[in-house]
């Protein structure tokens, strides 16, 4: 099983990488397969790379569905 999750550019590095952050967790990645990633963006980040860009209404939802999961998850224990 895979899983992408968005995260936001918060800082663009050389040799095409970036400094993302998903709620408050920072992580270095390769943009290296998206074209034109600028600060700001969100990108679907899957093991250490981006693969798309992402329209930022969307990826924000989509995070909070995951946090809500994870919420379920912890009160079903």
């Amino acid at each position: 099983m895979c899983l992408a999750i968005p995260a936001e550019v918060v800082e663009l590095l050389p040799d095409q990488m970036a400094r993302v952050s998903l709620d408050g967790v920072s992580k270095v990645i390769s943009v290296a397969l998206v074209e034109g990633v600028a600060v700001g963006d969100y990108v679907v980040v899957h093991v250490g790379f981006a693969l798309t860009r992402i329209d930022p209404e969307e990826a924000k939802q989509t995070l909070a569905l995951l946090a809500e999961m994870g919420q379920l998850a912890e009160a079903a224990q």
